[in-house]
């Protein structure tokens, strides 16, 4: 994604909240006041937008937050080792992170604690943690890029599997899937197609002179030089080339079910929160129907999961592919299993 600060960390806000005439809790710290201390996000959402939703927050509420946010070059793998590395003593009170898998890991690892948020009422099941360990919201696609000029419609695959046929697979730029949102695509076809079809895919690839790149953005590079007709990538990627003027489409391929790979932003509670209190009035504010509606209207045009906000914004969601987040997880070590031994060997 756009517009990622390389630099670790970011501390957002001034202000700071308060109430009056509460009663006090057993803890002895006054029921409705905020933590002394702000309470710590954790997030790999681009800097730009969350700068923006988190500086919306605070002049709403009065509360302040630190972020601690990702680099580019990390992804959201830096901040997940450092909430298990922290995991006896809890450093981060929300994790918000740009995409689901890690999140499901944290989950599954015992690393999240249990929060329903009354925001996330009206947000689908299949975006949601069963245990209300995460929910999820402003979602962005896995898309095929093409440059129209360069491929006639008829050309375009209508399923990702069909890339693996012949004379298709060396106009195709697709990202290191050992990272980031490729990595979660390539779990997501593991957990639909099972092991061997995924692995002859892999091959189909291979075979047919596939390019891999260093991640989304390089292959949509190499789309637009035009030393390829088709790069995978997310959806933000091809909003993005477009806003700078470049003449960009893309498609949503099914993936073998009917839909196409939608890729959330979650939302989760650490487990062991010190700031407990704070921590879900935050998680309730970016949960809100409001947010997901700025990260609809940003930059990086986020999907809504809320059919009324799709509704109101006139906003056309793909079809979600069925196989769920917790599918996807299980299936992450052997895709990537895979993908070392014939994509990237």
């Amino acid at each position: 994604m756009m517009c990622r600060i390389a630099g670790l960390l970011l501390a957002v806000g001034v202000l700071v909240g308060g109430s009056n005439g509460c009663s006090k809790d057993e803890s002895g710290k006054e029921r409705g006041q905020a933590d002394a201390e702000p309470a710590v996000l954790y997030t790999s959402v681009d800097e730009t937008f969350a700068r923006q939703v988190i500086e919306h927050y605070q002049r709403s509420t009065g509360r302040k937050v630190t972020v601690i946010g990702d680099s580019e070059a990390g992804k959201t793998t830096g901040l997940v080792t450092r909430i298990r590395m922290e995991k006896e003593h809890p450093r981060a009170d929300v994790f918000w992170s740009s995409e689901q898998s890690q999140t499901v890991l944290l989950a599954q690892e015992g690393l999240l604690g249990a929060y329903r948020s009354a925001s996330a009422e009206d947000i689908p099941a299949h975006f949601k943690d069963s245990q209300g360990l995460w929910a999820g919201f402003a979602a962005r696609a896995r898309v095929l890029a093409f440059v129209p000029d360069a491929i006639p419609e008829e050309g375009l695959p209508a399923s990702w599997e069909e890339l693996g046929q012949p004379g298709r697979a060396k106009h195709l730029a697709i990202a290191n899937p050992l990272f980031g949102t490729t990595r979660g695509h390539m779990a997501a076809m593991h957990a639909l197609w099972g092991e061997e079809r995924f692995r002859a895919f892999l091959s189909k690839l291979v075979d047919g002179g596939a390019i891999v790149t260093d991640g989304n953005s390089m292959a949509v590079r190499e789309l637009l030089a035009g030393k390829v007709a088709l790069a995978c990538t997310d959806s933000d990627d091809v909003i993005t080339a477009r806003a700078k003027g470049h003449n960009v489409e893309m498609i949503f391929p099914d993936m073998g079910d009917g839909g196409t790979m939608l890729i959330p932003n979650t939302v989760a509670l650490v487990k062991g929160a010190r700031h407990a209190k704070d921590a879900k009035l935050l998680i309730d504010f970016l949960l809100s129907a409001e947010v997901e509606e700025m990260l609809a209207l940003s930059e990086s045009g986020n999907y809504p999961v809320r059919e009324s906000l799709s509704e109101k914004l006139g906003v056309v969601v793909p079809e979600a592919s069925e196989v769920s987040y917790e599918e996807i997880t299980r299936s992450m070590d052997p895709a990537v299993l895979a993908c070392r031994e014939i994509l990237l060997k």
